[in-house]
Order: C-alpha cells, then sequence, then structure tokens
C-alpha cells in the first residue's frame, strides 16, 4: 500500500472554448410510491416530513440501485422499474410478498431478497462485475474517535456480490479493517477498484482499494495544503468537490478562490466574493497534481441581459476521459457546463423539472456520461434521465 501526504504544487491553467447548446432532453423512465414496502422507498416519514437518513443511488449499465437508509434496505429497478432484488433489515423492513426469500444456491428465481442487518445505508456504488459496495453505520457502541484528527470513525463498506449476497466488509485496512471517518463520496473505477473519500475536521482522506479489497494507496491533504492560485497566493480557497476518475487512477479536486471585501470608510471586512474557480488533476499513484483547468464563474443575469453577480458553479461528477459537468441551479432547473479536462473545451446547457420536483432530486453522472436522478413530489420518487453523453461526446 502507497501512503501519500500531499503538498501544495502550483500549474499555469489554460483558457477554455464556450459552445453553447440548448436545453439537454429529459426522459422520464419510471416512478414508486413513497412508503415502507419492499417496492416504496421511505423517503418520508409517515407525517411527510424527510427522513432524517441519507439515501444513497447509483445507476449501472440500465440498472438503478437505491441505498434506502430510512428503511434499512437496497433495491434494484431495471430501467422499466421492476424491482428486481432487495437486500433487507428484517428488523425494519415488512417481509417481502412478491420477492422469493431464503434461495439457495441452486434455486432458480427472477426476483429475490437477501436479508442483511443493516443499520443506516447510504453511498452506494456498483463496479463492472455488478458487485455492489454500500456504505453502513456501526452502533453507537462500536463508534470510536481517531486521538490525531479528533474525527469520529462510525462507518463500514459492505461488499455484496451481484445477486445481493454478502461477501466481507472493508475498513481503512482493507477486508476487516477499522471503521472510516465520515464518508462522504463512494467510486468505483478501472480494473473494479473502489475509491471512498472521506471527510476530517480539517481535511479529507481518500482510501483506494483493489478489486479484492486490499488497500493499494491512501491520499491525504489538509486544508493547508489546497493548492493556492498562481498569480493570487493570497486568496482563499475551499474545496467543493473530489471526485474520483471511473476509469483511472486519478483524482478530480474542484477548489473554489475567493477574496475578502470591506467597507472602504471603515476598513470593516463584510464578506467575500468569488474571483476564481479550478479543476486539479491529482495522479493516485504518486500524489502529485498534474494539471488544473479553469472553471468559469456562472454570470447571474437580471431580466435575461445584465449581469448582476458572479458565482460558482458545483461539480456534479467526472466521467470517463476526464469530463467534468458541472451545474448551478436556475428558475427552471439546472444550468449545466461540461469542461474536457484535457482539451479544456467547454459545452453549455440547461435540464429542466417542475418546482414540486425541486423538493428532493439526487444525480448519479454514469462513466458514459449519463445524468440520472431522483425526483421526489409528494407521492412519489420519479426516476428520470438525461443522455448528457451526447451533450458531451459531440464536441469537434
Amino acid at each position: 500500500m502507497m501512503y501519500i501526504i500531499l503538498a501544495v504544487s502550483l500549474f499555469l491553467f489554460g483558457s477554455c472554448i464556450d459552445n453553447q447548446t440548448g436545453s439537454v432532453e429529459r426522459e422520464d423512465l419510471f416512478s414508486v410510491e413513497i412508503g415502507p414496502m419492499e417496492d416504496q422507498i421511505a423517503l418520508y416519514n409517515l407525517d411527510g416530513t424527510r427522513g432524517i437518513r441519507r439515501m444513497g443511488f447509483t445507476m449501472r449499465d440500465g440498472f438503478f440501485y437505491v441505498a434506502d437508509g430510512n428503511s434499512g434496505k437496497v433495491v434494484r429497478f431495471n430501467s422499466y422499474g421492476d424491482l428486481l432484488f432487495m437486500i433487507y433489515n428484517e428488523e425494519t423492513n415488512p417481509h417481502p410478498v412478491n420477492l422469493i426469500t431464503n434461495i439457495t444456491g441452486e434455486e432458480q428465481a427472477t426476483r429475490w431478497a437477501y436479508s442483511y442487518p443493516l443499520e443506516q445505508p447510504g453511498w452506494i456504488a456498483v463496479d463492472s462485475r455488478k458487485h455492489i459496495f454500500v456504505e453502513d453505520r456501526l452502533p453507537a457502541h462500536a463508534h470510536r474517535t481517531d486521538p490525531e484528527t479528533k474525527a469520529l470513525l462510525d462507518g463500514i463498506i459492505l461488499h455484496f456480490d451481484h445477486n445481493g449476497r454478502f461477501i466481507n466488509y472493508l475498513g481503512k485496512e482493507g477486508i476487516g479493517g477499522s471503521p472510516f471517518p465520515r464518508i462522504i463520496g463512494l467510486t468505483t473505477s478501472i480494473r473494479d477498484e473502489l475509491a471512498v473519500i472521506c471527510r476530517l475536521p480539517d481535511g479529507w482522506d481518500i482510501y483506494w482499494f483493489n478489486s479484492q479489497g486490499m488497500l493499494l494507496y491512501l491520499v491525504k491533504f489538509s486544508s493547508a495544503t489546497i493548492p493556492s492560485l498562481p498569480d493570487w497566493p493570497e486568496a482563499l480557497a475551499a474545496v467543493d468537490h473530489i471526485a474520483a476518475s471511473p476509469d483511472s487512477r486519478r483524482l478530480f479536486v474542484k477548489v473554489d478562490y475567493s477574496r475578502d471585501t470591506f467597507d472602504q470608510s471603515t476598513n470593516t471586512r463584510t464578506g467575500s466574493e468569488p474571483i476564481h474557480s479550478l479543476l486539479w488533476t491529482l495522479n493516485v499513484e504518486d500524489g502529485n497534481y498534474t494539471s488544473s483547468v479553469e472553471i468559469p464563474l456562472y454570470e447571474v443575469m437580471e431580466n435575461g441581459r445584465t449581469a448582476i453577480a458572479e458565482v460558482f458553479y458545483s461539480m456534479l461528477g467526472i466521467t470517463g476521459a476526464g469530463r467534468a459537468l458541472l451545474y448551478f441551479p436556475v428558475e427552471t432547473g439546472y444550468t449545466l457546463l461540461y469542461v474536457d479536462t484535457f482539451s479544456r473545451e467547454q459545452r453549455r446547457g440547461d435540464i429542466g423539472f417542475s418546482h414540486e420536483e425541486i423538493r428532493y432530486n439526487d444525480f448519479f453522472l454514469s462513466t458514459e456520461g449519463i445524468l440520472s436522478a431522483m425526483l421526489a413530489d409528494v407521492y412519489n420518487v420519479k426516476f428520470v434521465w438525461w443522455r448528457t453523453d451526447r451533450f458531451m461526446g459531440d464536441l469537434p
């Protein structure tokens, strides 16, 4: 296993070519009811309030996987909305009605369920074998505190096979290891490797495992070692998003830079304003930043004509070949910005949905560049996608 601590590195960034496109067409695939049953998702409590636990969501090869933290289950749907299997906690879920349980290795079934004592499933990722990796939380009596970083250690990664049978669990050191600090990202990568991105009180740890669960690399960096602007080293730097590449051993770190603003008459600090944004590429194997690309600021317009403010885009994710997709909320949905980290070309577009759907949305960007989402209203969770792979793929 290689252990890497990052130092500050400086690289020049290049300019981008801006291409404007129209709205990316949305395709509504299916919807499921909100509720506790096997073919439902427990997004809301009975009183209509949001559940207190997070939902994990991913899409692979047209199959949709949801880690339902409120009910303690993991489900897989096809693109028509058929529930194919479920991994569920018997203590927090009703017994399945339409799924066969307790299947032996010799039995054949088209829809089945396996029980496993899931506590609080959250982040979820699926590799090319269709093996499932799910974040789960340990019970309170098993929580620990890192004496050096003061981080709470309470997370593990559960590994299931393509049928939903439990294989093992991963901790920081690999199979059967100690708990992770707070997990903020989970990605399967090249050769079915797994990246676990963790947040510490003053930094980040990224654990990179091979397909057998052996720890290959640990990348560590703190707020003090975020790369500074080459021409503005005093600018305030903040990490917006860290994404693991799905087809290489690289990390993409989006850093937003701002400066303090002052009242000129009293020389009193009044706030801060955005000045720049960079997407850095980091080689996991040696811990070096290899390049960066400029992310323009989004101009907020008044009456569609006059720019009244500049704000940061947020990063949705990274596709294969180092293509990043970013977004900013607008009245009709989101405006999108595509950036190729190699050619540095850009394209802008937008996706739309109703105000009712904006109350809850969870996105996932696939390796191929398809943007999927779970959108919810009062009664249903909708599964949709936008073929942003076409939006991104036809650049010169």
